[in-house]
Parts: C-alpha cells; structure tokens; sequence
C-alpha cells in the first residue's frame, strides 16, 4: 500500500469505521432507501421515521462500504437524528463541494466528517463517502412521495 494511501486510512478514519452507530434494524419504519456507488460496489441501506415537525426521529443503517464509507455512515449516523430534510441535504452539499470543490468541512452536526478531507485526491472513493447522505435523502424522498400521493 502506498505512503498516501496508508496516510488516507487513518487511524481515526479506522476507528469510526469500526464504531457504527444506529445498526439495529427499526421495526415498520416509515421510509426506506438505498443506494449502492458504482464503481465499487458499496450499498448503504437505511430506515428512519420521521416525527411531526418532519425531523429524523429514528434511524437505522445498514452500511456494506470501503472503510472511508463506513466512517462517513459512523459520523452521520449519530448525526442524523434529530435533523430535517434540508439540513441533511446542505450536509451532502457540503460534503460533496469538501471533496470535489475543496470546499470546508460540513457545518455542525456533521463537522466529523472533516476527517475524510484526505479523500479529496481520491474521486473514485467520494461516491462511497456519500453513501449514507444519499441513502437518508432517498428514504426522505421515498415519504415525501407517500404523502403526495392522493388516497
């Protein structure tokens, strides 16, 4: 493994891969998403309910990933509750302009994931890193269109 590749595999990036949070399963949740990254292969699946004032009330993830989207799905994780769809939405935002437009970290709650700054030189991966943001927004999206929906 190069220098550069070991220095991007930090020790912290390790630990919160090996620290994933919101990992058992929600019971009748009211929206669901998924989202696998193409060139790898990562699949990050999540299950949340959402509560009156549309905030993230419970989560859970299910994150088969490299260990930079393991670390990603560790700080979002514990992030997400409580947040709403526009507050995960800026985070992606975020996120994505921190990797491809050397942009800052996201703002608070999600200013962990500042520690995947090395990735930046390494687009292969961002799709990866982004895995549990697109997941969420695809589960809050999934609920939006239900309750569109006419019935």
């Amino acid at each position: 493994m190069s220098d550069d590749l070991i220095k991007l595999y930090s020790g912290r990036i390790l630990a919160l891969a090996a620290d994933m949070p919101a990992t058992d399963p929600i019971d009748a949740p009211m929206a669901t998403g998924k989202v696998r990254a193409p060139l790898c292969g990562s699949v990050v699946s999540v299950s949340l309910d959402v509560d009156d004032a549309g905030r993230i009330a419970r989560y859970a993830q299910d994150v088969k990933a490299c260990a930079l989207g393991q670390a990603a799905a560790s700080v979002t994780g514990r992030a997400l509750p409580g947040c709403d769809a526009a507050q995960v939405a800026a985070a992606r935002d975020e996120l994505a302009a921190m990797l491809t437009a050397d942009g800052p970290p996201p703002r608070a709650p999600f200013d962990g994931l500042a520690v995947l700054q090395p990735a930046r030189d390494y687009r292969n991966r961002h799709a990866s890193i982004l895995l549990s943001l697109d997941a969420t927004l695809d589960a809050l999206r999934s609920l939006d269109a239900v309750r569109l929906t006419p019935g």
